[in-house]
């Protein structure tokens, strides 16, 4: 599908987002292996975490969605530690890295062999950095190439191991606990910067005996998690990018409600604010140990700065919409220690740059990052977004700013975090 965005004055507006993928991810596989039902309010729409719940009904686990107060509610019916069964066929996690390198926790402390795969795009992305620690707990796991999906992975017994992560993961870090709840003994993670911690959250809210000290984390083995209700705050990686819309724009008075505002994940808004957001936070609350709250930008002006050490790792997914504000931004965007973007959906560092040249953007790439200048002007271009959704969105962001309409190719993509997000967008521009 191609989709047709036309240049914006203004952006006004109340919006919500998606429940945050993350959250949403960890919460339908730890109520599966939870006793009793849980209720997940919220839950993501992407396609994504669709991919989650695909995966875990193939292992034996119900789901029923519904409404409840006006709101739509998930309720999976969890069948304990044990309760999963060998599926009947190779799991498929579509798109999503979250589904299988966190899965694959579990997976492993299986009384069974289970194959895992996905599409085109995930099946080219490396698995090594959850197969090693996994192997040290004494699981076997064969990749493609030694390296790639599809996985076989052999369920056995496992025992716990004290991890050093050699690249900070909050993804790997949530495998080997995932694996750890099964262990004998305690597992232990270790970080060599801090994380999204929504995975020691949602453990501890669910009946874990988990300890959490600054870089490290302590589980230990053999929890029976309990069934409970689970509130879904919005995804502020879905937020960024009406955050930016507001902050590109020549007028803007934006609010966007029940965002999540978890420690871990708030960079984004501290990046943002150094830079010369008028962003404010209207209302916080918590619920099930996150914290959500409401937040109102209005137009601002962005000197722009640089990205790097363990700014980048916290806000590594919004790095595509931020190379869009840098390039409006008065002193431009410089972002260092990116690497990790050369393996995501895309190369994002490459397609980023490959479409900031179609809209007649001056880029430099460097092996781990990019050069953006500043006081550039965008103009309508043919966007390539590579089925990357965020390719897709930030794409479209910039494309407010633009002097004339551009297309965004493979605009489909973007529902595999944010269904809703064309509509959404076009109801805020004006």
């Amino acid at each position: 599908m191609t989709e047709q965005v036309s240049p914006a004055r203004a952006i006004h507006g109340v919006v919500s987002v998606p429940g945050d993928k993350s959250i949403s991810h960890r919460y339908a596989m730890l109520a599966s292996i939870a006793e009793g039902d849980s209720q997940i309010f919220n839950y993501s729409t992407g396609a994504d975490c669709h991919s989650t719940l695909t995966c875990m009904e193939a292992l034996g686990i119900r789901h029923t969605t519904g409404e409840q107060d006006g709101r739509s509610v998930l309720t999976i019916h969890g069948k304990g530690a044990t309760g999963l069964s060998a599926a009947a066929d190779r799991l498929d996690a579509g798109n999503s890295g979250s589904t299988i390198r966190m899965l694959s926790g579990i997976l492993a402390a299986q009384p069974f062999t289970t194959r895992i795969t996905g599409d085109e795009s995930l099946v080219k992305r490396p698995m090594r950095r959850i197969m090693m620690p996994l192997a040290e707990m004494n699981a076997r796991i064969e990749a493609t190439n030694g390296d790639f999906p599809p996985l076989t992975i052999h369920g056995a017994a496992l025992r716990g191991i004290d991890y050093a992560l050699p690249v900070a993961s909050a993804q790997v870090k949530s495998c080997v606990l995932l694996a750890g709840l099964y262990a004998k003994g305690e597992t232990v993670v270790r970080e060599p910067v801090v994380t999204r911690d929504h995975t020691e959250l949602a453990l501890r809210e669910l009946g874990a005996d988990i300890a959490m000290e600054p870089r490290v984390v302590r589980l230990q083995g053999g929890a029976r998690l309990q069934g409970k209700t689970l509130f879904v705050p919005g995804d502020l990686s879905s937020a960024a990018f009406f955050l930016v819309a507001a902050l590109i724009a020549r007028e803007a008075d934006l609010i966007i409600t029940n965002v999540g505002l978890n420690p871990t994940r708030t960079a984004l808004l501290d990046v943002l604010r150094g830079m010369g957001a008028n962003i404010k936070l209207l209302h916080i609350e918590q619920a099930n140990g996150e914290l959500v709250g409401n937040l109102q930008i209005q137009t601002s002006r962005i000197r722009g700065g640089t990205i790097e050490g363990a700014t980048t790792a916290a806000v590594i997914d919004e790095i595509p919409v931020l190379a869009v504000l840098g390039a409006v931004s008065e002193d431009g965007l410089v972002v260092r220690n990116a690497s990790e973007l050369r393996v995501k959906e895309t190369d994002r560092i490459e397609t980023i740059a490959e479409n900031l040249r179609r809209m007649q953007i001056t880029v430099n790439t460097t092996p781990d990052g990019l050069e953006i200048p500043g006081r550039q002007k965008f103009h309508g271009a043919q966007i390539q977004s590579r089925g990357d959704h965020r390719i897709a969105m930030a794409f479209s962001v910039a494309s407010l700013a633009a002097d004339s309409p551009s297309m965004i190719e493979d605009s489909e993509a973007a529902s595999v975090s944010f269904p809703e997000f064309y509509t959404t967008l076009r109801n805020i521009a004006r």
